[in-house]
Formats: structure tokens, sequence, C-alpha cells
């Protein structure tokens, strides 16, 4: 789970957006250890997993190990985000010559 909420971080998603790109993208699936046909953890429980973690005050520990790890080994952890290119009709423009096209 913890996982999970590093692509959160990583990829600046909410919990409904991260659910829909578990489920979308094999490669989320295999950073996770799942099968694309597998159970996916859902948005309530990525929200209840945060809040237990924030609770005990371990949100901000983890992460800085984490980052401290991805250092040690010559990596480094970037942002990004996802952006959806899906191709949207739009409406033709119907002007002539003569109407400055």
């Amino acid at each position: 789970m913890f996982k999970v909420l590093v692509l959160q971080h990583l990829f600046n998603l909410n919990d409904d957006q991260t659910e829909f790109q578990i489920r979308a993208r094999y490669s989320f699936c295999r950073f996770l250890g799942l099968s694309p046909e597998g159970k996916v953890p859902d948005a309530k429980t990525v929200w209840v997993y945060r809040k237990r973690l924030r609770e005990r005050g371990l949100v901000d520990k983890l992460f800085s190990e984490l980052l401290i790890r991805i250092d040690a080994a010559g990596f480094s952890a970037r942002k990004g985000q996802i952006v959806d290119a899906a191709i949207a009709p739009v409406p033709r423009q119907r002007n002539t010559r003569g109407e400055g096209w």
C-alpha cells in the first residue's frame, strides 16, 4: 500500500485517479506487484491507509527514508503528471474564402 502512496505523490494523483490509473496502466500494476486482472485497492482503501499513517506520524518519516534510499542508489525521484491525450472531435469551421479563412 505504501507503493500506492508513492505513485500518488510522484504523479500528483487523488485517490480516485489513483484507483483508475492502477487499473489502466500496466506499468503501475507491475510496480505494485499486481496482475492486471487482480484486485486493485479502491480509493477508500487508499484514503484509510494514508489516514492511519498520518495518525501515527509515519508519512513524512517513510517518504524521507525512501528518498534517502533512492539517493543512495544513485537515482533521483522526480514528480510528473499524467496527461490525458484523448482526441476529441471539434466542430469544423465552415467559412468560405470570402469570409476570411
